[in-house]
């Protein structure tokens, strides 16, 4: 129940935060966005704590459903140029490590909070400063016109940009209302390619269990041959194809699981897939459909 909470509170936190911003557009009071904003702090003001499971389910649907009508209702605000937001652009050097969209215990029992700790606050943290740190060298080489280590940087930069992109995806990728499978588009583009979610899982999950060493498996679309894919990743970079864009990630390096499942990495894939945030990856693809390059 606690984390039931924990998840109105993040709510009523974006929805403030979106009235601010409106204010800022100085959009129309009529406008029915207003309307879907007041339910929300209808929905949060009005929870109990005598809530069965049945009606957390309920209300977690509708908020679920609100915040796609409002994400709906931007992106249709920003295509005819009404609401503008500002163009995000990270500075060489200047990458942080993006907040858990859940609390460090909110996955458990299938993801302890101490691994949740230690894989955001250390491991993901060191890849964001090993980018920093190759980004800021070849702005210096560039500068001195010295190229002499470009071979060691470039690598720094693609590993340590692997892990801190393919890491902000993971967490994404997960949550405590995860589970079950996806719908709509998503859902039919799996069952035409693989055959069926069954299949697609199946190989997923073998993909996940025999990356070779360390590394991932990412359920990816191909812009150019229009379908998804599956692939593993060896230290973020090997085995990949380029121009793939990830959609679903799995992290199968040792630190990711080993506290809790020591050697059995099987167990720890099976048990992931009740914490896959759907959601989130359906919005993942239906973006990547929206690139298309010429077939090849």
């Amino acid at each position: 129940m606690s984390r039931f909470y924990d998840y109105l509170q993040e709510v009523s936190k974006w929805n403030k935060e979106l009235r601010s911003f409106l204010e800022t557009q100085t959009v129309n009071e009529r406008e029915e966005i207003w309307g879907k904003l007041d339910r929300f702090s209808a929905i949060v003001d009005g929870a109990s704590t005598n809530l069965s499971q049945e009606e957390i389910e309920a209300i977690q649907s509708e908020v679920d459903l609100l915040q796609d009508e409002v994400e709906s209702y931007f992106e249709q605000r920003q295509q005819i140029g009404n609401i503008y937001l500002q163009e995000p652009y990270v500075a060489a050097g200047e990458h942080t490590l993006p907040s858990l969209p859940y609390p460090y215990d909110a996955l458990e029992p299938y993801i302890d909070k101490e691994i949740m700790k230690l894989h955001h606050d250390k491991h993901h943290q060191s890849y964001v400063d090993g980018l920093n740190k190759a980004e800021l060298k070849l702005v210096e080489a560039r500068k001195a016109n010295d190229f002499g280590l470009v071979k060691h940087w470039s690598r720094e930069l693609a590993f340590h940009g692997s892990g801190h992109y393919l890491h902000t995806i993971f967490w994404n990728n997960m949550s405590p209302r995860g589970g079950g499978k996806p719908s709509g588009p998503l859902l039919k583009e799996i069952e035409k390619y693989f055959g069926s979610f069954e299949a697609f899982k199946k190989h997923f999950s073998e993909a996940a269990k025999q990356v070779e060493g360390v590394g991932w498996a990412i359920l990816v679309w191909s812009p150019r041959s229009r379908h998804l894919e599956i692939l593993q990743s060896e230290r973020h970079m090997l085995l990949t194809q380029w121009d793939t864009i990830p959609l679903l990630a799995l992290d199968v390096w040792e630190h990711a699981y080993y506290l809790q499942y020591k050697n059995n990495r099987g167990k720890y894939v099976d048990n992931w897939w009740n914490v896959v945030y759907w959601r989130d990856v359906e919005q993942r693809f239906e973006k990547a459909k929206q690139l298309k390059w010429t077939p090849a």
